[in-house]
């Protein structure tokens, strides 16, 4: 008796290993801190040290009149003047502030010429504020443009060029004077936005939340989770450990289709009822040729070409009926779709038909 009762387990517990662990995610990675974000910061400054790549002055007012507010600033009048440098250009230079940036620390900056320089390459940004959206300076940046490009040109108007040299980047080339004024040590409470919005996924990570702090969590909807830190614990500290806790993501049923590059992609919850398919693929070829009708000897008639067309259908033949289950799993849904041994653009037009027949039980997206 307990030889076969060990013979009948055994099946058993092998099938019970064999099934595959739900994927966990933690927290972090599929949730993020409202209001703990990058700011963006944007300013006009000028670029100089080009070698003759620069704005035309004729061209580009904006940087001519720049060049005369810089020049008054620094005590010297050039108004009036036939400046015709081309080693100065406009530029936008732009940034992106991270979050509890303190004044002092630095940031990467992106620089792009507004007029018509034809490179960057070399030049030095003089101090350009940055500002934000509220219109408060945040960032000061200067410094030496790295382009990554490679420009040059020839006396008979031949070039060459690889890369964007209109465009660079200053590694290090901002530095913050101001703090965007978000104080998480002063805030009771936090809350937390989905990436993914999903009432089943909210409602879980509220769940693993008070499982370890019980009562301080709570799903808002299927976006946001309110948090509040325990005791004397502070919200910084409370984060850091909330983050790092793990969760099963559920996603709906969505079938992603690209039509353009033949890509179909699918949810693991993707369910398909038992549905027959049949598929086969009609040609038709059009075939235009000439043939010269040649009179008779002797005969007033002249020479002519007519033109003939070869019109021939073809079916392809062999494809029979096959019957997809209704299936528990995505692999049995797409062993079912490959039997019939079709094309990524083919299924696409099976998937949409069954859709279309009420059998398919997800949401098609077609980009």
């Amino acid at each position: 008796m307990k030889k076969l009762l060990a013979a009948f387990l055994a099946p058993l517990v092998l099938a019970g290993l064999a099934t595959p662990v739900a994927a966990q995610s933690r927290i972090k990675d599929i949730a993020a801190v409202e209001g703990v974000r990058t700011n963006q910061l944007v300013g006009y400054g000028l670029v100089v040290g080009l070698n003759g790549t620069g704005d035309s002055l004729r061209n580009c007012p904006l940087t001519r009149q720049s060049l005369e507010g810089m020049m008054e600033r620094q005590g010297v009048n050039i108004r009036g003047t036939n400046a015709n440098t081309k080693n100065i250009a406009a530029v936008m230079v732009t940034a992106e502030l991270p979050p509890f940036s303190t004044p002092g620390s630095r940031i990467d900056v992106n620089v792009a010429a507004m007029c018509d320089a034809k490179s960057l390459l070399g030049g030095q940004v003089l101090v350009t504020s940055l500002q934000g959206a509220d219109g408060e300076v945040y960032a000061v940046a200067q410094g030496s443009i790295q382009t990554g490009a490679v420009s040059a040109s020839g006396g008979s108007g031949s070039s060459v060029t690889r890369g964007v040299p209109t465009a660079g980047r200053i590694a290090s080339g901002g530095v913050v004077e101001r703090e965007t004024g978000f104080e998480l040590a002063n805030m009771n409470e936090v809350r937390l936005t989905l990436r993914n919005p999903d009432f089943t996924t909210a409602q879980r990570v509220a769940s693993a939340i008070n499982q370890v702090y019980p009562s301080t969590a709570m799903a808002e909807n299927g976006t946001v989770i309110a948090l509040r830190a325990p005791g004397q614990m502070g919200m910084a500290g409370f984060i850091s450990q909330v983050e790092n806790l793990t969760v099963r993501v559920d996603v709906p049923a969505k079938v992603i289709i690209d039509e353009v590059n033949g890509v179909i992609v699918m949810g693991d919850a993707v369910r398909i009822s038992t549905v027959a398919i049949a598929q086969g693929n009609l040609t038709i070829s059009v075939q235009e040729s000439a043939q010269v009708s040649q009179p008779l000897p002797f005969s007033r008639g002249e020479t002519a070409v007519v033109p003939e067309s070869t019109v021939t259908i073809e079916e392809e033949l062999g494809r029979e009926i096959r019957i997809v289950n209704g299936t528990t799993s995505l692999s049995t849904l797409v062993n079912g779709l490959n039997a019939l041994g079709v094309s990524p653009r083919d299924m696409i037009g099976i998937l949409q038909a069954i859709k279309a027949a009420g059998a398919l039980q997800a949401d098609i997206e077609v980009m």
